[in-house]
């Protein structure tokens, strides 16, 4: 990777992965791909060169690409869970139809692809523990469904067209850097906010619901060291299982305990919440990506837990 455009720019991993491309990377460029409303700030405006660059223009994006000579492609446009659950249609269009301009542009033009996919991609025929890299996937969601396509078609891409994708399934991503986006496993970024500023936190999902999570450091660390794998030795693409934690909200709550001993929690089920995650895996197995790529975690329940905690009092001048 030297030029990189990343689409979807502003959004919760977009605009930490931007960052960290930068910093990782100073060698070439990493455009910040932005939609109209949507505009970057601070240090992500000024670090590097931002475009307006909606997934759904083509012509946009491939203007982009050529002014900065691009080799490869960030591909994070997406509505979350349950975003997507309210807006179908424009999930699929934004998705899929975004999908296909990004598949065609780098077929024509030679880059690499990284669109990741989800633990959304699982469905309730799908073994919940230590789910397989490889098994059944029959989502309920249209999040779910359009990231089952986006696995088959980046294959297809590099199959037919020699295009290198490249993907991991995410867990649940959890940051202090920016808020959630209307997914599923967004309570766990909202209850160390409610922690924090000292509020009762009102659960969306029922105890006993166990989900894959991942503090953001660990996310961005897989979004670009499976771009700079090399690729003799994947013998899978689209899409790598990872992970780091499992846990219901009864085990966060107890972490966060641990550090404000009078935290409050109760719960109130958001049913299509809930119905989306007992549709997702407890636990992924992700044996392939650590013998493929290398993969390894850095962070637990408990150092995530006192990061989040330190980190969100200096966000919010809480002492």
């Amino acid at each position: 990777m030297k030029n990189i455009l990343v689409i979807g720019a502003t959004g919760q991993i977009g605009s930490e992965l931007t960052m960290k491309l930068r910093h990782d990377l100073p060698g070439g460029v990493t455009v910040a791909g932005y939609i109209p409303g949507s505009e970057p700030k601070g240090k992500l405006l000024e670090s590097g060169p931002a475009e307006k660059c909606n997934v759904c223009d083509a012509k946009q994006i491939a203007e982009i690409v050529d002014k900065y000579d691009i080799d490869t492609i960030y591909n994070l446009a997406a509505l979350l869970s349950a975003t997507a659950e309210r807006l179908p249609l424009k999930a699929w269009d934004i998705q899929m139809n975004g999908l296909i301009n990004v598949l065609e542009i780098a077929r024509e033009k030679h880059c690499a692809v990284f669109t990741p996919s989800s633990i959304g991609s699982f469905g309730p025929d799908t073994p919940r523990d230590n789910t397989p890299q490889d098994t059944i996937q029959r989502p309920t969601s249209m999040y779910g469904v359009t990231k089952v396509a986006t696995e088959l078609l980046s294959d297809y891409y590099h199959i037919k067209y020699g295009v290198d994708t490249r993907s991991v399934r995410f867990p649940g991503l959890i940051s202090y850097t920016t808020l959630p986006g209307g997914g599923t496993t967004d309570y766990a970024v909202e209850i160390y906010y409610a922690a924090v500023k000292g509020e009762e936190f009102v659960c969306p999902l029922a105890p006993g619901t166990y989900l894959d999570m991942m503090y953001m450091p660990d996310a961005l660390k897989a979004a670009v060291n499976i771009m700079q794998a090399r690729e003799r030795y994947l013998v899978h693409r689209n899409s790598f299982n990872i992970t780091s934690m499992s846990f219901d909200p009864e085990g966060i709550a107890a972490a966060i305990r641990k550090e404000i001993p009078d935290f409050r929690m109760r719960y109130e089920v958001d049913p299509v919440r809930q119905s989306i995650a007992d549709s997702w895996p407890n636990r992924m197995d992700d044996v392939c990506a650590r013998k493929e790529w290398g993969w390894t975690p850095s962070y637990n329940l408990e150092t995530m837990t006192h990061d989040m905690i330190v980190n969100l009092r200096l966000k919010l001048g809480i002492k």
